[in-house]
């Protein structure tokens, strides 16, 4: 593999007393920006007889109190901005699906400083100035595009702004004849431009795709080989919510060995999203971040929501910054059944052990007599004629049933279902479905 150097070394391999020391500079100047113009934090530091003037390191962020999506989404609009809206130059919201959109503000620094990240993760995964990239990301009020758009002009490629409003046969099309070298969209996008190949009779060899940057939403191993088989290409997994500041926050390099995160720009914790402490170095839990350089929007230990672990052992590449975990679940994902607590992820997982059923599947909770009911809607491989071989098909029921009570010690009923039957559901359409009262 060639070598793939950082975009900006200086900073990405900057050792880490100094990185240190950069941070608690940082920190403080934030906390003090924040007290002084944000009357949410100011509140708050009060009531937790926060003294910023005590505060030397960055360890002591324990002592602060965190800052929730619902605190946000009660301050909309403007409310958590910490300048004059004068000074901000730019707005983003978070999609507002789940509630009250959260409301972004990004001052001529804060775009600076987007640019330098989303272009270091774009570098990192081996994206030049010979690159045409085709953005396949919403160009809204969601910082989704914008972002790559940014960070790719940065590093001095051809950006194509295809959005996703635009059709797959066209997306399709103009990466035929524009020859796209990188795309970068979400996974189930990705997917959906594979699965179309045909039915545009376009063949992946007529393509010049090489690297795919995916993120937005979480996704598997099982669905990394798939794209990069089907699309012939390289993929790379990216992390960057709106709120935190939008692509640019963490991202794989070409090694692949964990998204590297870029902190001198954020402080990042892993929590116990039940208790609320820290948990060990390595361990699973709840990613929480404070940005160190951003003026129109700061936050300070948000929960982020996404559980994920971190590696502070150094990276072959030469970055120095600390690695985290694709993000394997949310704690609004967690499912308890029959007494256990498990992650969709956790299932995904398992059935990736499994040759002759797909990534695909469907998990409906219900209750039966008062006694909690799971079933687990696996999709079977399109590789295996369907029905034609009862005892085969029995047999991988049977496999994956014994699979998932021996990893997660439940008992569910295991119903295969014909390919692409689950790969093809409407948009929108929830991979869990709890049916049971309360």
């Amino acid at each position: 593999m060639n070598q793939v150097l950082p975009y900006d070394p200086k900073c990405e391999m900057m050792a880490r007393e100094e990185l240190q020391q950069l941070q608690i500079e940082r920190l403080q100047a934030t906390l003090n920006r924040v007290y002084r113009s944000v009357a949410f934090y100011r509140t708050a530091f009060d009531a937790h007889k926060v003294n910023l003037e005590k505060l030397k390191d960055v360890r002591a962020l324990q002592d602060l109190p965190f800052t929730t999506k619902e605190d946000l989404q009660k301050s909309y609009p403007y409310d958590m901005f910490a300048v004059p809206l004068r000074d901000i130059v730019r707005i983003h919201t978070t999609s507002g699906t789940t509630g009250t959109p959260i409301v972004v503000g990004y001052t001529q620094n804060d775009l600076r400083s987007w640019r330098q990240c989303a272009a270091r993760l774009l570098a990192g995964a081996g994206v030049t100035e010979h690159d045409v990239v085709q953005i396949a990301l919403r160009y809204s009020l969601v910082a989704d595009g914008f972002g790559f758009h940014q960070g790719a002009e940065r590093i001095g490629a051809s950006v194509i702004p295809a959005s996703l409003a635009t059709s797959v046969a066209k997306q399709i099309v103009i990466m035929r004849d524009f020859k796209t070298t990188v795309l970068i969209s979400t996974p189930s996008h990705a997917l959906t431009i594979a699965a179309s190949l045909d039915e545009v009779q376009v063949h992946v060899e007529r393509l010049h795709l090489r690297l795919g940057l995916f993120g937005g939403e979480r996704w598997s191993d099982p669905h990394r080989r798939q794209l990069e088989q089907q699309l012939r290409l390289v993929s790379t997994d990216t992390y960057g919510p709106t709120e935190v500041m939008g692509p640019g926050v963490a991202g794989e390099c070409h090694l692949h060995q964990g998204l590297h995160l870029n902190e001198d720009h954020f402080i990042v914790e892993i929590i116990d999203p039940k208790t609320s402490e820290p948990v060990p170095l390595g361990e699973d839990g709840e990613l929480v971040l404070t940005t160190i350089t951003k003026e129109g929007f700061p936050l300070v230990r948000y929960r982020t929501g996404d559980i994920t672990r971190i590696d502070s052992t150094p990276c072959p590449c030469g970055r120095t910054f600390v690695r985290m975990a694709r993000i394997m679940g949310r704690t609004d994902d967690l499912i308890f059944v029959q007494g256990v607590g498990f992650f969709p992820s956790q299932i995904e997982e398992i059935l990736a052990g499994i040759d002759g059923v797909s990534p695909y599947f469907q998990i409906i909770l219900d209750q039966d007599r008062g006694v909690e009911t799971i079933e687990i809607r696996v999709e079977i491989s399109d590789q295996i004629p369907f029905f034609d071989e009862v005892k085969t098909i029995e047999t991988l029921r049977l496999q994956a049933a014994k699979r998932i009570k021996t990893v997660l010690d439940i008992d569910p009923k295991v119903t295969l279902v014909e390919p692409k039957s689950l790969q093809t559901l409407p948009e929108g359409t929830p991979r869990v479905i709890d049916k049971r009262p309360g």
